[in-house]
């Protein structure tokens, strides 16, 4: 059986609005395996963002356990978690945060930069040929179409071989078509490099690519379903695909 990449228990996560609490998440169990692709649903102010920002080592609970291949990852150092950050997760986001000034090859170099690595270009060129983008290596942000910096970002995010991939939305800001290829690319990459992919989104698309669909509602989990068991409720009342 696959091993746990990810275990969340009682996880609580609370801020202080003037004189009341608000608790963004009120208690997540959950576990992943390695490989997996999950998709995290939920209406807005749902706590799904608050997740990711805790299981991408952004934020940190304020109680419960989060453990990241076995290590326990809420009271670790800032200097540990800016670690794990740079190594263990690849982040994708809705807005592709590139480096305007910068080249499609600089701005995938940029966590090998940060991580000391001597050779930066030549896993830089090949995490953009990953993605089909090698030949636009040397082209800026403003010179790319959405789809295109949305494949830089996801080279970016996969230059160091992390064992997760935190996507944010990837397809909010691309058409139906360009967030297809998107979500296909994800999918394809998770299959070949068995990389695990986390995506928090509202695009039923992702549905059709995840292993498990994590529902969120009031920061708990609501419910989760596996893939084949939609596929089999929408194929017995005679349904289509998503």
């Amino acid at each position: 059986m696959p091993e746990a990449l990810i275990t969340v228990s009682a996880l609580v996560k609370t801020y202080g609005m003037g004189d009341a609490l608000v608790h963004a998440l009120a208690g997540v169990d959950l576990s992943i395996t390695a490989g997996e692709f999950v998709a995290v649903m939920g209406p807005s102010g749902s706590g799904k963002t608050t997740f990711m920002n805790i299981i991408g080592c952004l934020d940190r609970p304020t109680s419960g356990e989060y453990r990241l291949q076995d290590e326990a990852v809420q009271a670790l150092s800032d200097d540990r978690l800016a670690q794990i950050r740079n190594r263990s997760i690849g982040f994708v986001f809705q807005n592709f945060n590139l480096l305007p000034g910068q080249t499609a090859l600089q701005n995938v170099e940029l966590p090998l930069l940060y991580a000391g690595a001597a050779d930066r270009l030549s896993p830089a060129r090949e995490a953009l040929e990953r993605v089909g983008l090698s030949d636009r290596a040397h082209h800026r942000p403003t010179e790319l179409s959405g789809g295109q910096q949305q494949r830089v970002a996801i080279a970016r995010a996969l230059v160091l071989n992390p064992a997760l991939i935190l996507a944010d939305e990837p397809t909010g800001n691309l058409d139906l078509h360009t967030g297809k290829e998107i979500i296909d690319l994800l999918k394809e990459l998770n299959v070949e490099s068995g990389v695990t992919v986390i995506s928090a989104t509202h695009d039923l698309k992702m549905i059709d690519v995840s292993d498990r669909i994590v529902h969120i509602r009031d920061g708990k989990v609501e419910r989760i379903e596996r893939r084949e068991d939609i596929e089999l409720e929408v194929g017995a009342l005679g349904g289509e695909e998503h």
